[in-house]
Order: structure tokens, then C-alpha cells, then sequence
């Protein structure tokens, strides 16, 4: 498994990839608009992935297995360089690959990434109280839980709590 910044050549297997698991994802997260299901609006949305990284807002990565299917995505967003050079970790796995070691793989070398090429210093993450699989990949990927925060997050008609961690580059 390995991580590539998306292009347009993936947009086709991008959507399907959307497409397939968009039931999965919702279950637990707010949707994407209408719209981004559909080749242009993958298009639309590779072509922003690559303005942010071009500006050093935001970094997305999709997570291929060997014979290039896509597994899930993982990204860097909130991009803040003067005083503080963090990022915050997001990732979503395709629910075939949960339970395999593909959330752990992702989030090990998007850490990889942010600490080393990007310079980033501190990587923030979070997850709803009620999702352990998440923080458990988080907490195996070295990151440490900071806070707590109550009914933070609205899905489906009601409110969550989430779990706030944190990941500092290794001292060097």
C-alpha cells in the first residue's frame, strides 16, 4: 500500500471508489454535496487538491494497493506555517479494507510526509467518541489525546462528542 497525491487519470476510480462506499461514509459523516458525485465534480475536486498543495494549503493522498484499486484517502488540511506549522490529519478507508491495516498504513506514511518533506511540526486529528477503530489507528500512529469536546459535531439529526489528538515530529 502506498500513498499518491490524486490526478486526473484517477478520477474515474476516484468516483467509483466515492460511489461504492458513499453509504459506508455517511453512516458515520456528514455527505458531500450532490454534485461531487460525478466525473466533473471529482474532476473539479482533484483540480482543488492540487491548487491547495500547489499553495501549501492542503495535501490529499490516495492509498493504492499494489495493483493501483484504491483503497481510501487520507489528507493534510488547515495547512498554518508562521508560528505553528500543523496540519490536520483526516482519512477515510474503503469499508472492504477496514480491519486490514490500511488505516494505520495511511496515517504512518502521511506522518512520513508531514514530517518530513512538508517540515510540519505538529499533525492535529479528531473522531467521534464513539468511533474506537479511528483512535485506536491514531493512538498506534504515536499521536496522544489532548481534549474532549461535547456535542461538537451534528450527523443525522443528532449531536456527537469527539476526541481531539495530537502528533509532534520526532526531535531531531
Amino acid at each position: 500500500m502506498t500513498l499518491f497525491p490524486p490526478t486526473h487519470a484517477d478520477a474515474a476510480a476516484l468516483l467509483a471508489f466515492e460511489l461504492d462506499n458513499r453509504r459506508f461514509f455517511e453512516a458515520t459523516i456528514n455527505a458531500r454535496p450532490a454534485g461531487y458525485y460525478g466525473l466533473d465534480g471529482v474532476q473539479a475536486s482533484i483540480s482543488s487538491a492540487m491548487a491547495d498543495a500547489m499553495v501549501d494549503r492542503g495535501y490529499q493522498y490516495l492509498l493504492k494497493d499494489d495493483n493501483g484499486t484504491i483503497l481510501g484517502r487520507a489528507n493534510l488540511s488547515a495547512v498554518k506555517r508562521a508560528h505553528f506549522h500543523s496540519a490536520v490529519l483526516g482519512y477515510r478507508i474503503a469499508e472492504s479494507a477496514c480491519g486490514k491495516g490500511c488505516a494505520s498504513e495511511a496515517v504512518r506514511q502521511l506522518l512520513g510526509i508531514a514530517f518530513g518533506k512538508l517540515r510540519l511540526a505538529r499533525i492535529e486529528a479528531d473522531c467521534r467518541i464513539d468511533n474506537l477503530a479511528s483512535a485506536r489507528v491514531l493512538l498506534r500512529n504515536g499521536f496522544v489525546q489532548f481534549g474532549h469536546s461535547r456535542r461538537s459535531f451534528e450527523h443525522g439529526g443528532g449531536w456527537h462528542d469527539r476526541l481531539h489528538f495530537e502528533c509532534h515530529a520526532p526531535r531531531g
